[in-house]
């Protein structure tokens, strides 16, 4: 019956999955090949998709127990000093893909969601493991937000609400292409949407959109009908890498050619279980290590794992395993890390 009581809402994402958008695409170019009238494509993997019926293969065959015995702390935080900060370059990790970057008093978000659940339901899972490591009120204001895709644990209605609610006026919120209207019917007007490649020059930075392979739905007509994009951030002194969400791909090394090296990068670690169903869409922490060499970084941190029970694999194992490949690849283990729940570091080590 507990089987049963999941399968129930969860049919609903099958559909989701199955179903492709009847409308013609707005944002077609025929002259961009990840561009159909259908909607969006991956470089490399063309239009194939999970089928519904490994979903729901892989939906009965899922352990939805979230006893456990993992637990995550939060480390002790200073939003006070965050706050006031202008001068630091600071990185803290607030939970799965949601990273706070300060850089040359520049305050950047990446995918926030600080809400209850990542879902659709208002009663439905995933369920936060461990609450935000940064809330609203602790969060300095914010300049600039970076959407990957719009998935609903990297893109979070109530979080956007209130960020473009913030004190001192709204964010300039960065989106792949076609996310622009969905933001506008929240009424947030402060909005910069890219296609790939494309860049855009905001608080003394460029931000390029990269590509990556993964998907994009909301609902069980719009797949694939936004795009999903990685992120470059580029300042005189310092380029960092926002991975978003994606499975394995030449797109890393196209990424590395294209950027030569990166100072730090946030790369997927989590989620990746079973692997005949998610290596489509999610990389797991070998493949992590070898994106961290294909775009030639000097440093890496860990992101998408302890968060949200997403996949099959224990929460606390993504760590171990990027850990062995790490040291595997003969990468010092200060260069490749992961954070504690709310943890800041300063990133003076960036220094050459």
């Amino acid at each position: 019956m507990k089987k049963l009581f999941w399968l129930l809402p969860l049919l609903a994402i099958a559909v989701w999955v199955g179903c492709a958008s009847m409308q013609r695409m707005p944002y077609y170019n025929p002259d961009k090949p990840h561009h159909t009238k259908q909607g969006f494509l991956n470089n490399y993997i063309g239009p194939r998709r999970q089928h519904t019926l490994d979903l729901l293969k892989w939906m009965w065959q899922r352990d939805w127990d979230r006893s456990q015995n993992i637990e995550f702390t939060l480390a002790e935080n200073d939003p006070a000093y965050l706050k006031a900060n202008r001068q630091d370059a600071t990185l803290t990790w607030i939970g799965h893909a949601a990273f706070l970057l300060q850089y040359r008093g520049v305050n950047i978000l990446t995918d926030p969601h600080l809400s209850e659940r990542a879902s659709p339901l208002p009663f439905g899972e995933p369920k936060r493991w461990v609450a935000p490591g940064l809330d609203f009120d602790e969060l300095p204001h914010i300049e600039v937000v970076i959407i990957s895709h719009n998935h609903y644990d990297s893109l979070d209605v109530e979080t956007v609400r209130r960020l473009a609610a913030q004190e001192g006026g709204p964010p300039l919120f960065l989106v792949p292409l076609g996310l622009k209207d969905w933001f506008a019917d929240l009424g947030i007007e402060t909005v910069t949407e890219l296609d790939w490649w494309e860049s855009v020059q905001t608080q003394g930075m460029t931000f390029h959109a990269v590509p990556v392979q993964h998907f994009s739905a909301r609902t069980p007509f719009d797949r694939n009908e936004t795009l999903w994009a990685g992120w470059v951030m580029e300042a005189p002194d310092f380029r960092f890498f926002f991975m978003g969400d994606s499975g394995y791909s030449k797109d890393f090394a196209d990424i590395g050619e294209r950027f030569g090296s990166f100072d730090l990068a946030a790369l997927a670690i989590g989620a990746y279980d079973p692997r005949w169903f998610m290596s489509m869409a999610h990389v797991d922490p070998e493949q992590a290590v070898q994106i961290f060499q294909d775009i030639n970084a000097r440093y890496a941190v860990g992101m998408h794992w302890g968060t949200f029970k997403l996949t099959d694999e224990p929460m606390d194992e993504p760590p171990r395993r990027m850990a062995a490949a790490r040291d595997a690849a003969g990468i010092a283990p200060e260069r490749f890390f992961v954070m504690q729940h709310g943890q800041t570091r300063r990133l003076d080590f960036l220094a050459r």
